[in-house]
C-alpha cells in the first residue's frame, strides 16, 4: 500500500512551472508557489524550458512563471522564445520581474505574457495572479441554430457616480516646482492612502492627472490611455455626468482616475471655464479630488489654485527648487493670488541624524520667506520600482518609510476634514 501510494504521489501532474536562472534567487516565488499549488509545480532553467514543452509532461500545465532580474535582459530573445512556444501550447504565462526595465519588460509582454507580478512579490498576488488566469480559462463554443442580436460591447465598464446631493468634495493640487520632484508619486499615492485609509465608510476618491502632455499616472498606476480622455476634454462644455463617467477609469476598484490623454496636447487647450466646470463636477460626486498639476503655469492654473482647499508645492533641497518657489511666491504676490494656500513639502529630506541637512533645510525656508510644513523621506529604489510596476506603495512596499509618511498625511486630512464638518 506504501509503495502505490509513493507511486501515485510520483504521478501527481504538474500544473505550473517556474522558469529561471536559478529560482534559489526567488525564495520568495518558491514559498508562494508552494502555498499555491503544493506538490504541482517544477522548476526549469532557461535551456530546459523549450525541451521540456516537446515532452508529454508538459501537457498538463495551465501556466509558467518566468522569474527574471536586471542580468537575465541580456536573455531576452530566449525568453521571447519560451513565451511563444508556450502560447502556441495554450500555456499561460506569468512574468515575475526584479530591477527590470520597462522597455523589457514591454517587450515581453507584448510578446504575450499574461500576467506580470513584480519581485518581491506583494503578499497573495501570485494567488490573485493564478485565480486571473483561471478565471479567463475559454468558454466552450456552442453553435446556436439561429443567432440571436448581440449588443457590442463597451469598450469598457462606465463608472456609477452617485446621483443626489453634491458631496462637495475637497480639492487637493499638487504642483512640482522642478522635474523629478515627486509630484504624481505623491499624487498617485495621496489618493490611494486618502481611498483605504480606513476600512469602512471610506471616502470617495477621484483623481485629475491635468499634465496634458507628460502626465503619468496612467504609468504609476498601470491604466489604459483611453480616447474617452480626449472626447470629454474637447468638448467639457457639453459635458455631462455620462461623459465624464465614461473618461474615468476604476483602479482596484477603489478610486477613480481622469488619466491624461493618449496624445500630447496643447496646455492651453482648455478655457479656464472648462477646468472649473472638470472640478465642480468631481467635486459634486467625491469626497477628494486630487489634480496633479503640470510644472508649467497655464491660463488656467489661477483657476485651480482658487478652487483648491489645499495647493501642495513640491521642492527638493537644491538650487533649481529654490529658485522656482521664489519665482511661484513673486508671480502669485504680483497678482494678488492667494499665495497663502501653498503648502510646501520637502521630498527626499534630510535624515533626523543630519543636523547638516536640517540646518540647510532651515536656512532655505528662511531665504526664500516660506514655511516648510512636511518633510518626505528618501524612499529609495521602492519607490521607482513601484512606479514602474504601477502600484502604489502601500501594496507594493507597505513598509517604506516615504509610504509611511504619505499614509500619516493623508489620516491627518481625513481628521481635518470630519472636524471642518462637525464644526459645520
Amino acid at each position: 500500500m506504501t509503495d502505490e501510494t509513493a507511486l501515485e504521489m510520483e504521478m501527481v501532474p504538474l500544473v505550473a512551472c517556474t522558469i529561471s536562472r536559478d529560482v534559489q534567487e526567488f525564495e520568495l516565488l518558491i514559498e508562494d508557489m508552494e502555498n499555491a499549488l503544493g506538490e504541482q509545480w517544477g522548476d526549469l532553467g532557461f535551456d530546459e524550458a523549450l525541451p521540456f514543452f516537446e515532452q508529454e509532461d508538459s501537457e498538463p500545465l495551465e501556466f509558467i512563471a518566468i522569474a527574471m532580474d536586471a542580468e537575465d535582459e541580456e536573455e531576452l530573445h530566449k525568453l521571447s522564445d519560451i513565451i511563444g512556444a508556450a502560447k502556441e501550447r495554450g500555456i499561460k504565462v506569468i512574468l515575475i520581474a526584479e530591477d527590470v526595465s520597462p522597455a523589457a519588460l514591454h517587450h515581453l509582454l507584448r510578446k504575450g505574457a499574461d500576467e506580470f507580478v513584480p519581485y518581491p512579490l506583494p503578499e497573495s498576488e501570485l494567488q490573485f495572479a493564478i485565480d486571473r488566469l483561471r478565471a479567463t480559462e475559454p468558454e466552450p463554443v456552442v453553435e446556436a441554430a439561429v443567432p440571436a442580436p448581440v449588443e457590442a460591447p463597451a469598450v469598457a465598464p462606465q463608472v456609477k457616480l452617485h446621483k443626489g446631493a453634491s458631496r462637495e468634495g475637497a480639492i487637493l493640487a499638487i504642483h512640482g516646482l522642478a522635474g523629478g520632484v515627486g509630484a504624481t508619486t505623491f499624487a498617485t499615492n495621496l489618493a490611494w492612502e486618502l481611498a483605504t485609509v480606513t476600512k469602512t465608510d471610506a471616502p470617495k476618491v477621484c483623481l485629475l492627472d491635468l499634465d496634458l502632455q507628460f502626465g503619468s499616472v496612467a504609468t504609476y498606476l498601470d491604466l489604459p490611455r483611453r480616447d474617452s480622455v480626449y472626447e470629454l476634454l474637447s468638448d467639457i462644455e457639453s459635458m455631462d455626468q455620462d461623459s465624464f463617467s465614461q473618461a474615468l477609469m476604476t483602479f482596484e476598484d477603489t478610486m477613480e482616475v481622469l488619466t491624461a490623454p493618449a496624445d500630447m496636447l496643447p496646455l492651453d487647450l482648455l478655457p479656464p471655464e472648462d477646468i472649473q466646470k472638470l472640478l465642480d463636477t468631481a467635486r459634486a460626486h467625491f469626497d477628494y479630488v486630487i489634480v496633479d498639476m503640470p510644472k508649467t503655469l497655464v491660463q488656467w492654473s489661477e483657476t485651480v489654485l482658487h478652487a483648491a482647499h489645499v495647493y501642495f508645492a513640491m521642492i527638493e533641497l537644491d538650487m533649481r527648487s529654490a529658485q522656482n518657489a521664489l519665482r511661484m511666491k513673486r508671480a502669485l504676490q504680483s497678482e494678488d493670488l492667494p499665495f497663502d494656500k501653498l503648502r510646501f513639502i520637502l521630498n527626499h529630506a534630510p535624515k533626523f541624524t543630519d543636523l547638516s541637512g536640517k540646518s540647510r533645510v532651515k536656512r532655505m525656508a528662511e531665504s526664500l520667506g516660506i514655511a516648510i510644513e512636511v518633510q518626505f523621506p528618501d524612499g529609495g529604489k521602492p519607490v521607482l520600482q513601484a512606479c514602474d510596476h504601477g502600484l502604489p506603495l502601500a501594496t507594493a512596499a507597505a513598509k517604506n518609510p516615504l509610504r509611511k509618511e504619505i499614509n500619516k498625511l493623508a489620516a491627518s486630512l481625513i481628521e481635518l476634514g470630519r472636524d471642518d464638518a462637525e464644526a459645520a
